[in-house]
């Protein structure tokens, strides 16, 4: 018999285990989802005014930005920090119309930046009203009457008291007109406390 015949027949060796896996491609590895947090409704948010913000500078619509004071924080874990940037817009503005009309101003919040990510929030608005001008005016007028009309009888009796009354009325109107209006300013850096209406779910790298 021919050894050397029968080991040219012998077949081949089987590949190895390890050869098998090599030739299988790897998945790719997929990064972990980031994780959210959601904050939940009723949540304060004290912010503090990067401008300046009036019943007769403002109008409606008007946006304007603000930093967190204080941090977000959800039982002892710090949410969103302190410094993270907010934006809001302004309601209404309705500048002192003197005689009849006092000052408001109505302002809201409705994005947070945080993480190169920003999100919308629905919050409550903070408001700020001037005092009504009618008591105030009610009582210069007033007093502006009373005035003229005790001049005006020392001056020349009953004729002369309705005579100074119409001048003290006019002069008391016109006092009125020079002082009653004041209009309601949020200076910059003021501190102002929002609470949000909505929850939001913010991603945590």
């Amino acid at each position: 018999m021919n050894t050397a015949g029968s080991s040219d027949l012998t077949p081949p060796a089987a590949a190895t285990g390890a050869s098998t896996a090599a030739a299988v491609p790897a998945e790719p590895v997929q990064p972990p989802a980031a994780a959210e947090v959601e904050i939940p409704a009723g949540t304060e948010l004290q912010v503090r005014l990067a401008q300046p913000l009036g019943s007769a500078g403002s109008a409606a619509g008007e946006k304007f930005e603000a930093t967190l004071n204080q941090p977000v924080v959800l039982g002892d874990r710090v949410v969103v920090p302190k410094g993270a940037v907010v934006r809001g817009h302004v309601v209404s503005a309705v500048a002192s119309g003197r005689l009849r009309t006092p000052a408001r101003l109505s302002i809201t919040l409705d994005t947070l930046a945080w993480q190169d990510q920003e999100y919308s929030i629905k919050t409550t608005r903070v408001s700020r009203s001037a005092k009504s001008h009618k008591k105030r005016n009610l009582v210069l007028i007033g007093g502006g009457s009373g005035a003229g009309a005790l001049i005006g009888g020392l001056a020349g009796g009953g004729t002369g008291a309705l005579i100074g009354a119409a001048a003290g009325v006019g002069a008391g109107t016109a006092g009125a007109y020079a002082t009653g209006k004041k209009d309601v300013l949020l200076p910059a850096e003021a501190l102002l406390t929002f609470r949000l209406q909505a929850p939001v779910k913010i991603r945590k790298g």
